[in-house]
């Protein structure tokens, strides 16, 4: 059984580091600063060494250190220079020359004299050549690496107590010249053409938890007076040199005959004997095969391990070298080569000596913690309550880790080697709760969850109901009109919610198991009591209800090529009276074609009804909505009509369609959209034209396309993305289509006008703006002119958003009678904060040829006509229009008495 940690001390032959010394005297800075990095401030040799004014050289630093000096060096590059260190400090106040931690590499320099000294400390330089300590007292050389692999480390001429540690060296360190007291520990050093570590007339070495590499000679070797020396705790490797000139066998540890006395060895590891060429012991010219062999001659090695396996051994689990060393052998550190603290691995039985469980080699082998899980058994609960909080670590060690608990509401964190603690929040909070696995090493992961933390009150709902609307940063993501969230976080909740159902007010419910936000999508706007009640995990019940308003939100047009997304003349399956035909409508396209993906709110689409068997109307309308009873295209039998249609999109993301009698095909062109927090606002003009064939350009030509200017003309601005204009065509040869489209290298396979042989016939259409502020029109066969008044543009500072509107009948004469020749009529209804209006205006039973004009009650008549009127004919046209007062003028030109009908598809407000 291991004894406990407390029973095993290190303190016995401990070598005590120096580290950074006390400060100076006052009058003297306890810190000088070399820095030759090009962004550091000016260096000089000759300056004072502050952290501002750095000598530029290690040497100089050196140099100017008094007794307690820290010399602390920083650079990212090399120093050009072998750092010579003559001068002494005193006893408990050395001279420390140490790289600054975190400089972002290794400082090298050419290589390192101390001569002469006394009571230095040199940590962290990185040596290309020579490190040479001579005549030289109390020296600390820690952290040094040496990169040259010929150039070994020398400690001579009759220097005292010189302690080299943690070091990394590709060569080997030499003891000569009566040096004695040297201390090496936890190095790892590489042996060349001489032994890895050879004492020469160096009596007192202790060579002590190093990691050295057999070479030509042999890893330890004391000789030629090297009398009381000792090797203890190290790790041996065997290796195959590529040519050695000592033709003798290479050994493991070598003591000369005239070393012996007083020389000691033992918790030596041996890896990788025996092998050819190789013995583990000569002492005092003889060879020793085994650990036992060398006891029986000596009495030293008793506890050594030779194995023959060399990759088998090293710093990680149930490897011989861990937890089988001395603790309390001479020049043991309390730390390893990495700085990490020795400890006991509880997956390896303690057979160091006395039960110890120091590892042999330069590394104590450490648990790692590769992550932490936080359990909180009430992560919602109310003040008072005792929470309990529960670690589980991801490491290697059972029980070995330090766990550091942080509650999040100000009180101190606590530390403890449990895995659980418990703690009670006085006042209410949502706090986030640390927990941090630390190893002995100070390895650590760390874990964070929310906490809520309530008032020890009753359960009381409460909730918020708002419009849910796309987002302007992601406007591709579906969100369905007329969508509302229902969030109940503001209830007074004091455990956690178990169940939470939602009575929407129309027919729909939701039940859920947490009091989470939900979402809704009601068909139609309206006002709905909305219902929420919650039940808590104690099994407390609480409700509350509130009335909601839901309505279309205002929203900016977004402009697309147009794309046909329906023709049943394809499909077979005409629209008739009595049916109504669904039609999905896409707002985003992706490189497979169109899908709704977006948050349209209402889409622009040009209907065309075609080959009617009778004289009939269509109705458009939002999916899921009852059919209204507005109209959209009037057609007689066996012709054709088009009209542009504004209409809100459907909680299914479809519309519908229906004949009011008969059978026809049905063509749907998708122009574009109106969607929340995207697109361009909208600004009414009273209608003015831009073109007008008849007058400029001659009558265009079937097959023809002509290019015109319309950003940047009359009132419509150059930056403007899209103009809302009334297309007329008149004087046609033939029956024949006109498309109007932004850039005139692609044409898209729709059409926005359908021409008749002499009709004057129009339709408002919505176009992009194309390259340089144009538009480009087009017609199919025969020849026609065309007349384009403009209504109003599309622009990123345009004035207004539309708001959709469930279609509905605003005015209709035939129950008032007919509007006369020269006459006006006043269509009431729209709300009284829009400036414009997306209407449908159906003129019937006409008696002459004419036209009407519809524009903003009390303002000026202008010219250009919105509809024509033709008798016998039912036509009807989009109209957009500004607005006054809630009211729009519809005046009827001298050609004959109508009847005028006004649907209402939505309407345009300040924004």
């Amino acid at each position: 059984m291991r004894p406990p940690r407390a029973t095993v001390l290190l303190t016995t032959g401990l070598v005590t580091l120096l580290g950074i010394p006390s400060a100076a005297a006052a009058d003297t800075p306890s810190t000088l600063y070399v820095n030759n990095s090009a962004s550091a401030p000016r260096c000089s040799d000759t300056g004072p060494g502050s952290e501002d004014a750095p000598f530029c050289t290690i040497s100089a630093g050196a140099k100017a250190a008094q007794p307690g000096q820290t010399v602390q060096v920083l650079a990212y590059k090399s120093y050009d220079e072998t750092v010579t260190v003559d001068r002494s400090g005193e006893p408990g106040k050395p001279i420390s020359i140490v790289v600054r931690p975190n400089t972002g590499g290794p400082i090298r320099v050419k290589g390192l004299n101390v001569r002469g000294a006394s009571h230095v400390v040199v940590r962290g330089l990185t040596a290309t050549g020579e490190v040479q300590v001579s005549g030289s007292t109390d020296i600390e050389l820690d952290r040094i690496t040496v990169a040259s692999q010929t150039d070994p480390v020398v400690i001579g001429t009759g220097s005292v107590d010189v302690r080299l540690t943690r070091s990394n060296l590709l060569s080997p360190v030499r003891i000569e010249g009566g040096s004695r007291g040297t201390v090496l520990g936890r190095n790892q050093i590489r042996g060349g053409i001489t032994a890895a570590v050879d004492a020469v007339w160096g009596p007192g070495t202790i060579v002590t938890n190093n990691t050295l590499y057999l070479s030509c000679d042999a890893a330890v070797s004391f000789r030629s007076g090297s009398t009381g020396s000792g090797a203890f705790n190290n790790l041996i490797y065997t290796s195959t040199p590529n040519s050695c000139v000592n033709p003798a066998p290479r050994s493991g540890i070598l003591v000369g005959q005239d070393s012996t006395t007083g020389t000691r060895s033992d918790h030596n590891l041996l890896a990788g004997f025996p092998t050819d060429g190789v013995v583990p012991y000569k002492w005092a010219d003889v060879v020793h095969a085994t650990p036992a062999a060398l006891r029986a001659a000596t009495g030293q090695g008793a506890h050594d391990v030779l194995t023959a396996n060399a990759w088998d051994v090293g710093p990680w689990d149930r490897s011989p070298n861990v937890d089988s060393g001395d603790s309390a052998a001479p020049g043991v550190l309390p730390t390893d080569y990495n700085g990490y603290p020795v400890v006991d691995d509880p997956l390896a039985p303690n057979t160091g000596k006395d039960g110890g469980f120091i590892d042999r080699g330069a590394h104590e082998l450490q648990d790692t913690v590769r992550g932490v899980q936080l359990d909180i058994a009430q992560s919602w609960a109310p003040v008072g309550t005792a929470v309990q909080i529960k670690a589980v670590a991801d490491n290697n060690w059972p029980g070995t880790l330090t766990y550091q608990y942080e509650f999040g509401d100000g009180t101190a964190p606590v530390v403890t080697n449990s895995a659980t603690a418990e703690h009670v929040y006085q006042s209410p909070c949502a706090c986030t709760v640390t927990v941090k696995a630390i190893t002995a090493a100070g390895k650590e992961a760390y874990r964070q969850q929310p906490i809520k933390v309530t008032p020890a009150s009753p359960l009381a709902t409460a909730f918020t109901a708002q419009p849910y609307l796309p987002s302007g940063s992601d406007p591709n993501r579906l969100v369905t009109p007329l969508t509302v969230e229902v969030d109940p976080q503001s209830a007074a909740a004091p455990w956690p919610i178990a169940r939470m159902t939602v009575d929407y007010g129309d027919g729909a419910k939701d039940t859920d198991g947490n009091a989470d936000p939900v979402r809704h999508a009601y068909k139609q706007p309206g006002t709905y009591k909305v219902t929420v009640t919650l039940t808590d995990i104690k099994g407390a019940t609480s409700t509350a209800e509130r009335s909601v308003q839901v309505a279309y939100t205002p929203a900016g047009y977004v402009a697309v090529a147009p794309s046909r997304v329906l023709d049943t003349r394809t499909t077979g399956s005409p629209v008739q009276g009595g049916t109504s035909t669904p039609i999905d409508v896409p707002v985003h396209y992706y490189g497979s074609g169109p899908h709704h993906t977006a948050g349209a709110s209402a889409v622009v689409l040009n209907v065309t009804v075609t080959g009617a068997t009778e004289d009939t109307h269509l109705t458009v309308w939002p999916s899921g909505q009852t059919r209204p009873v507005t109209s959209n295209v009037n057609v007689k039998a066996g012709g054709t009509s088009s009209n542009t249609v504004t209409v809100p999109v459907g909680a299914d993301g479809k519309i519908s369609a229906q004949l009011n009698s008969g059978k026809a095909a049905l063509i749907v062109d998708y122009v574009g959209h109106y969607q929340p927090n995207a697109g361009q606002r909208f600004t009414p003009l009273a209608p003015a034209r831009v073109v007008d064939t008849r007058t400029a350009g001659g009558a265009l030509a079937g097959g023809q396309a002509r290019t015109v200017k319309v950003a940047g003309v009359g009132a419509i601005p150059a930056d403007a993305t899209a103009v809302a204009a009334n297309l007329t065509g008149t004087g046609a040869t033939e029956n024949a289509h006109v498309i109007a489209y932004p850039d005139p290298a692609k044409r898209p396979a729709t059409s926005n006008l359908n021409l008749e042989p002499g009709k004057d016939k129009s339709n408002q259409a919505i176009v992009p703006v194309g390259p340089d502020g144009t538009i480009t029109l087009y017609t199919n066969t025969g020849s026609t002119h065309l007349v384009l008044d403009a209504v109003g543009y599309y622009a990123k500072d345009g004035k207004a958003l539309f708001t959709p509107a469930v279609p509905q009948r605003l005015a209709d004469t035939r129950t008032t009678g007919k509007l006369a020749p020269g006459a006006t009529t006043t269509v009431t209804g729209i709300p009284g904060n829009a400036i414009g209006a997306a209407l449908n205006v159906t003129a019937t039973d006409t008696t002459g040829p004419g036209f009407l004009i519809v524009y903003g009650h009390g303002g000026t008549r202008p010219e250009a006509s919105s509809l024509n009127t033709r008798p016998g004919e039912t036509v009807p046209n989009h109209v957009t229009t500004p607005v006054a007062d809630g009211r729009v003028t519809v005046w009827n030109s001298y050609g004959g008495a109508n009847h005028v009908i006004t649907d209402l598809f939505g309407y345009f407000t300040q924004g």
